[in-house]
C-alpha cells in the first residue's frame, strides 16, 4: 500500500516487540493455562481447550478453562491431562462435565470436544502428528492442515455438530481466529509462546484476528477491508510477512496487548494506533 502512515513500520513494530513481548504482561490471556503444564502432550491439550473457550470477557474464559484443567488434573491423573484422556472413558467424561457452561458451550459440547482429542490422539498420537498429517509441504499457510484437523476432531467427537460452539473450519469461511491463536502458541517459541509442537513451520501461521487486531490493522493501514474475515486475517498476514517473513505472527501478541492489559495501553510507541488506543481509555 502507499503513503504507509509509518515512516519505518519494521522498526517499530521490533521495538514493540522487544518492549512487551513478555511473560509479565500476559495476564490476562487463555495462554497462561498452557503454562500450568511442562510436557507437549498436556500443553497440547490444556492449549486446545483454553482456546477453545476464548469467547466472551477474558475474565470468564479464564475462569471456564480453568474448571476443565482443573478437573483433568484432579482425577487421579497426577496432573496431566494426557494421562487423564488416556484413562478416562467416554461416558465418565460426559458425567464430569454434565453442568459445566461456558456462555454458548455446554457440557455435553466440552465432552465430546475432550472425546475427539482423545480418539485422534488414540489414532495419531498426538495433536501435533494429527496435525502434521494434514499439510502438505506446497501449503503456503496452515489453513489446508487446519481444515484437516478440524475435520480429524469433528468426526472424532461424534461429527460436524457435536460441538458447533468449540471448533470452526476455514473450510466454513471463519477466519478461526481461536485456532489460529492455538496454533501461534503451539508453533512459535519466544518469551511468551511456549511452542512444543516442532513439525510445522512458523512461517506458515495465520494472525488469529480478533477485534483488536483488525482494528490496530486498519489503523496501520495493514489492510483497507471492512471485514475481519478470513480473506482480511491472511492479507494482514502477508502484510506482517514483508516484514518478518519467517515468523508473520510474531507481533500478534504486544499488538493485541496495547487493547487488552491495562499496563501496556496508553503506551503506545506507534503513533498511527494513538486514535485507536483513545478510543479504547473511553470505553
Amino acid at each position: 500500500m502507499n503513503n504507509h502512515p509509518v515512516t519505518n513500520l519494521k522498526q517499530g513494530l521490533a521495538s514493540l516487540y522487544q518492549r512487551y513481548n513478555r511473560r509479565e504482561f500476559v495476564h490476562p490471556d487463555p495462554l497462561e493455562m498452557v503454562y500450568r503444564y511442562s510436557t507437549p502432550e498436556d500443553q497440547e491439550i490444556a492449549g486446545l481447550v483454553s482456546a477453545s473457550l476464548a469467547y466472551g470477557r477474558v475474565t470468564q474464559i479464564l475462569a471456564s478453562a480453568g474448571k476443565v484443567l482443573d478437573l483433568m488434573d484432579g482425577a487421579g491423573a497426577g496432573g496431566s491431562p494426557h494421562r487423564f484422556l488416556g484413562r478416562t472413558t467416554d461416558r465418565e467424561l460426559r458425567k464430569l462435565l454434565r453442568t459445566f457452561t461456558h456462555r454458548f458451550t455446554t457440557g455435553e459440547e466440552m465432552a465430546a470436544l475432550l472425546i475427539g482429542i482423545k480418539r485422534v490422539i488414540a489414532e495419531h498420537g498426538s495433536l501435533e502428528d494429527t496435525f502434521a498429517s494434514g499439510m502438505k509441504r506446497e501449503d503456503e499457510t496452515v489453513l489446508p492442515g487446519l481444515a484437516e484437523f478440524v475435520d480429524h476432531l469433528r468426526r472424532a467427537a461424534g461429527g460436524a455438530d457435536a460441538c458447533p460452539s468449540l471448533l470452526s473450519s476455514p473450510a466454513d469461511g471463519s477466519a478461526c481466529k481461536r485456532l489460529n491463536l492455538y496454533l501461534r502458541w503451539m508453533v512459535r517459541r519466544d518469551r511468551v509462546d511456549p511452542g512444543p509442537w516442532r513439525k510445522i513451520s512458523r512461517s506458515k501461521l495465520v494472525v488469529p484476528l480478533d477485534t483488536h487486531m483488525f482494528r490496530i490493522a486498519r489503523a496501520l493501514d495493514l489492510t483497507r477491508s471492512r471485514q475481519a474475515n478470513l480473506k482480511t486475517a491472511v492479507e494482514i498476514t502477508r502484510a506482517f510477512a514483508r516484514h518478518s517473513p519467517r515468523d508473520p505472527v510474531r507481533y500478534d501478541f504486544c499488538l493485541t496487548r496495547l487493547g487488552i492489559n491495562p499496563s501496556v495501553k496508553g503506551a503506545p510507541l506507534l503513533r498511527p494506533l494513538q486514535q485507536y488506543l483513545a478510543v479504547i481509555e473511553r470505553e
